[in-house]
């Protein structure tokens, strides 16, 4: 996506990346960042959150028209819901729950067996 924004950067069309992902993001330098301290694969909100959503969108907006030089970042004013804590167990692998993210991961390649092959 950062690649991609700076491509229609140069070519005249102005962008707003949304990303948590902030060290990735500011090293591709794209010229505005909306850095979304939420975690990865939900830039804009958790889902179903319109209110929330709808303010991640205003403030894009916001960023496109005040950026005032390139590489840009702000921080979004929101925060995850629920957990504060959400970090320290975000993506967090241990003999806790190491059985219970072993048998998903069953489930879901079961799952995937059942689909009908992709045509390209």
């Amino acid at each position: 996506m950062s690649l991609t924004a700076r491509h229609l950067e140069e070519n005249g069309v102005s962008t707003v990346v949304l990303g948590s992902a902030r060290d990735i993001v500011e090293h591709c330098a794209v010229p505005r960042f909306l850095f979304v301290d939420f975690p990865l694969g939900n830039p804009a909100g958790p889902p179903f959150d319109r209110p929330g959503q709808a303010l991640i969108a205003r403030e894009a907006v916001s960023l496109l028209e005040t950026a005032t030089g390139p590489q840009t970042t702000v921080r979004a004013p929101i925060e995850w819901p629920g957990d504060p804590d959400w970090r320290s167990v975000y993506n967090r692998v241990d003999d806790e729950n190491r059985a219970e993210l072993a048998a998903e991961g069953e489930r879901r390649r079961a799952r995937m067996a059942q689909r009908p092959p992709r045509k390209y």
